[in-house]
């Protein structure tokens, strides 16, 4: 009787932390949307909403800028995006953290400069506050 009360609790608490990471990659998912939606906008309070104040946002070319960085290039438009399309993303959940990988292919219109184009391999690294996904890391590399 011990053994199927044990075994029975042992499956409850499975499909318990599976759903609950289902939730997850869901929200991380929104969440992932919602940053590709305000990079595109450049809107600031969207922005602040989905970062973390200890923002590390490293760029392709080497450059690494901060929270306060980050979200003053998209609002002035020196860095402006006028499409952003993902494929291929992965997301893993590892704890409070989401690990997402995606491509990253966009079109850029940067003040000051010509239309562009830009395809990289991106690594998101996202922490849950609260309830809410902020992204604390980005790293990109040039796609191969």
């Amino acid at each position: 009787m011990i053994k199927k009360f044990i075994f029975a609790v042992s499956f409850l608490m499975v499909i318990a932390v599976s759903a609950q990471k289902s939730n997850d990659v869901k929200s991380v998912t929104d969440a992932a949307e919602k940053l590709r939606l305000a990079m595109i906008s450049g809107e600031k309070s969207a922005l602040e909403t989905l970062i973390v104040p200890e923002l590390t946002y490293g760029h392709s070319g080497g450059h690494i800028d901060d929270a306060k960085e980050f979200v003053e290039k998209l609002v002035s438009k020196k860095s402006d995006f006028l499409t952003i399309d993902i494929s291929n993303q992965n997301i893993q959940i590892v704890g409070n953290t989401a690990i997402v990988r995606h491509h990253f292919y966009a079109t850029t219109a940067d003040l000051g400069k010509a239309q562009g184009d830009v395809t990289l391999d991106i690594l998101l690294v996202w922490t849950k506050v609260k309830k809410d996904w902020k992204l604390l890391a980005r790293q990109a590399v040039k796609a191969k």
